[in-house]
């Protein structure tokens, strides 16, 4: 590749476009826009580019045109996909198409300068590698819901380890939805026919353990009474789901390597060994690299574990989820009845909330709030005593300023007001932008540039008129 790497970027964004022109340029790159996935067709066909920016969602179609366009012709060329509708379904089905990657909107021009900059070498030391892409037959619902720029990362995760077999570690606090990656990859890999099996390693001993996953001989201990197959001989051809393995001891940990460096496991007692084709994925709310930098966990077992590691942000880090989480679980919870809805000041005390236990306690809250309400409305009072305390301390309200004065201290601009009154609006639609414009009086366009200004996120229009969006439920 000589002189400057030439980049196209498409997008029918003119904001985008504009954004992305300008700040590559100046990192060093000559860039060519087009606006929609049929001019981009054009400029392919007739332009010697390095790599591709393509938004996933234009006027006359996807991003996944323009990624099939590009491996019809140029199987090395990276084409990186730009959502800011992402979910497990929209990243497996671009790695699938064959999308080198997947970046969130809103994003940093450096962000984007470095992802193109590690593809672009990549590209020169793979010349003559041909880019393969899978057929998906079948995606399942994986049940995770989010749209933040950590969550597509993750989905981006998956979708890349449903496509190999190695194994996988998942390390994220306690609620982050840790067991639902684990289906999700499962499901989306070819092993989705075959049994998906998982075992809570914690507080259970080595003995009970052992017996569990390799399974045991008659005799082998007091009440074994029978031959009895462990869930490694279950899960044959299938994925073994192995959660808080921190807890586990040194002795089993040895006993687990030994299988997944030979594929054989034997039962407690026997003497032979039986072949297993098992892919695991392993689990942990403690971070097993600290732990095993100190000797607390083998390294030799994490490092086998991890050839492939998934880190799951807790629910503080993933800005604007919350909404759309709020929306799954109420629709959830209401099964074919309507769906409450939250009043505003329980959505800005959700917001605020930090939430310790992640997702499982924001659905524990509404579970509650729900039995709580009465008719079709959540109030402030049928949240968690804790939650409402919190949102009290965290108002800038006291009685002084409340009261006399009707003074607070929060004192917004413009521009926040205006980001708040959509993002109250999106919870109050379930992130439907055609429900959303009707009721702010804009047009869907305006509304697309609000969401994509403020960093927002909302459902696809593809999802229907209920809005109803992926995101991550808890493990």
């Amino acid at each position: 590749m000589k002189g400057k790497p030439l980049i196209l970027v498409v997008d029918d964004e003119p904001a985008i476009r504009l954004m992305l022109e300008t700040g590559l340029s100046l990192k060093g790159f000559s860039v060519k826009t087009a606006v929609s996935g049929n001019e981009a067709a054009e400029m392919l066909a007739g332009g010697d580019f390095d790599a591709v920016l393509c938004d996933v969602l234009m006027p006359d179609g996807d991003g996944l045109s323009v990624v099939a366009a590009v491996r019809a012709g140029q199987a090395d060329l990276p084409v990186i996909l730009m959502t800011a509708q992402g979910s497990v379904e929209t990243a497996f089905e671009s790695i699938g198409m064959g999308a080198s990657d997947l970046i969130a909107k809103p994003f940093e021009v450096a962000a984007v300068a470095d992802l193109l900059k590690r593809h672009l070498e990549a590209r020169q030391e793979k010349l003559s590698k041909t880019g393969e892409s899978d057929v998906v037959e079948e995606l399942s619902r994986s049940g995770l819901v989010g749209r933040s720029p950590k969550m597509v990362n993750v989905y981006k995760l998956i979708a890349f380890a449903a496509r190999t077999p190695a194994t996988v570690l998942i390390m994220g606090e306690s609620g982050t939805g840790k067991e639902l990656v684990a289906r999700a990859i499962h499901d989306l890999s070819t092993r989705s026919k075959q049994k998906f099996l998982s075992v809570n390693c914690s507080g259970l001993t080595d003995t009970l353990l052992e017996a569990e996953l390799f399974g045991y001989e008659k005799g082998a201990f007091t009440g074994a009474n029978a031959t009895r197959a462990g869930l490694f001989e279950a899960a044959d051809g299938g994925t073994l789901f192995l959660d808080e393995l921190a807890s586990t001891s040194p002795g089993f940990q040895a006993s687990l390597l030994r299988i997944l460096e030979s594929g054989e496991v034997r039962r407690v007692g026997a003497t032979e060994t039986r072949r297993v084709d098992v892919r695991v994925i392993g689990a942990s709310n403690a971070d097993l690299r600290n732990l095993s930098e100190t000797d607390a966990f083998r390294s030799d077992l994490f490092y086998r574990l991890s050839v492939l590691t998934i880190d799951l942000p807790p629910l503080r880090e993933r800005a604007g989820d919350v909404p759309l989480l709020i929306n799954h679980f109420l629709r959830r919870l209401a099964g074919d009845a309507p769906a409450p809805h939250v009043t505003s000041d329980v959505l800005e005390a959700l917001n605020a909330y930090d939430f310790p236990g992640n997702v499982r306690e924001l659905e524990n809250s509404l579970v509650r709030a729900s039995a709580l309400a009465t008719g079709d409305q959540i109030t402030l009072d049928c949240l968690p005593p804790v939650i409402c305390e919190a949102y009290s301390q965290g108002s800038g309200m006291s009685s002084e300023t409340s009261g006399e004065t009707g003074m607070i201290a929060d004192r917004p601009t413009l521009e926040e007001l205006q980001r708040r009154y959509l993002t109250l609006t999106l919870a109050e639609t379930g992130g439907n932008r055609r429900k959303t414009a009707v009721r702010l009086g804009l047009d869907r366009r305006t509304i697309q540039r609000l969401i994509a200004r403020y960093g927002l996120f909302a459902a696809d229009d593809e999802a229907g008129d209920d809005g109803q969006a992926d995101a991550a439920t808890p493990e």
